[in-house]
C-alpha cells in the first residue's frame, strides 16, 4: 500500500525553524507520511502567489494527495481555517483565497470550516497557525480522520480572481505579470487560448511591450532565444512568458508582479 503523500506549500522560507516544526507535528501524528514540500518561497502574505502555486501543480500528484498550504497574512484574526475536497485531492488552508485556482472550473468543491479543537496542539499561539492548527489537521487527516469530524459545510469561503485579459480587436486589455520565478522569467496572465493565432502555421507577430521596450520575438524554448534580448514562449503550465535566455527578464525590463503589459497581434494595432 503506498504512503499517504502531504505537500507543504508556504511562505515560510528555509532560514528559520518553522518548516522543520511543521514537519515535526505531522510526523509526530503520523510517523509513516510523505513530505514533499512544494515551495516555501511563495512571495511573503500574497495569497494570489500561494494560490498560482498551487493551483498550477497540485494535479501532479496522486489522487488523494494532501496538500498544506499555509500563506495566512491573517494569522491571528477572524479569519477562518478550512478543509477543502476537490479533484480527488484534500486541501488544508486558511480561508483567505489561496485554494481559488484549484477550484477554478471544477464543479463539485466542498469546503469545510475547520473548528474540531481538540485536533489542534495546545496552547495555540496566534502567531503559528501553521504549527498549532495547519499541520495537525493534515496529519490527522493522513491518519484517515474523516473531513465530517473537523467541521461544518460552508458555502462563504473566499475566493479572489486570477486577473485575466480581454481581447479587444488586435489587442488584449488587461495582460499583466502574475508571478516572477526564480529565474527571472515572467509568468504573464495570458493563456494560449487568448491567442488562438499562435495555433496558426502562419501565426502573425506577437508582440509584448513592457515598461515602454518591445518584446517581439516568439520562440518553443531557451534554447532558441537570444542571451541578451527578452522573448515569449508558451510556458510549462500553460501560460505566457517572457524570459532571456541565463538571464533574468525581470531585471532587463524592470518588471515585477502585477506590472501591466501591452499584448499586439498582427502588425496593426486596434482600439
Amino acid at each position: 500500500m503506498s504512503r499517504q503523500v502531504i505537500t507543504l506549500t508556504t511562505d515560510f522560507g528555509l532560514a528559520d525553524h518553522f518548516v522543520g516544526v511543521v514537519k515535526g507535528v505531522i510526523l509526530n501524528i503520523n510517523p509513516e507520511v510523505q513530505l514533499v514540500d512544494l515551495s516555501h518561497e511563495v512571495n511573503s502574505f500574497d495569497p494570489l502567489d500561494a494560490a498560482l502555486t498551487v493551483g498550477l501543480n497540485y494535479k501532479f500528484f496522486p489522487t488523494g494527495t494532501i496538500h498544506l498550504v499555509v500563506v495566512d497574512p491573517g494569522v491571528g484574526s477572524a479569519r477562518r481555517p478550512i478543509l477543502s475536497g476537490c479533484a480527488g485531492h484534500t486541501f488544508v488552508a486558511p480561508d483567505n483565497g489561496v485554494l481559488s485556482l484549484v477550484w477554478e472550473g471544477q464543479s463539485t468543491v466542498e469546503v469545510r470550516h475547520v473548528t474540531a479543537e481538540h485536533y489542534f496542539l495546545r496552547p495555540v499561539s496566534r502567531t503559528f497557525h501553521g504549527r498549532d492548527v495547519f499541520a495537525p489537521v493534515a496529519g490527522w487527516l493522513s491518519r484517515s480522520a474523516p473531513p465530517a469530524s473537523f467541521g461544518e459545510l460552508i458555502e462563504d469561503y473566499v475566493r479572489i480572481t486570477l486577473p485575466r485579459p480581454a481581447r479587444v480587436g488586435n489587442n488584449l486589455a488587461g495582460a499583466k505579470i502574475v508571478k516572477v520565478d526564480k529565474f527571472g522569467n515572467l509568468l504573464t496572465n495570458v493563456t494560449a487560448q487568448d491567442l488562438p493565432e499562435l495555433n496558426s502555421p502562419a501565426c502573425p507577430g506577437l508582440k509584448f511591450t513592457i515598461n515602454g521596450r518591445e518584446v517581439s520575438s516568439f520562440v518553443g524554448s531557451f534554447a532558441e532565444g537570444s542571451a541578451s534580448e527578452p522573448f515569449s514562449y508558451l510556458g510549462s503550465s500553460g501560460f505566457l512568458e517572457i524570459g532571456v535566455n541565463r538571464g533574468s527578464a525581470a531585471e532587463l525590463l524592470g518588471a515585477v508582479a502585477g506590472t501591466e503589459i501591452r499584448v499586439q497581434v498582427g502588425d496593426h494595432e486596434t482600439e
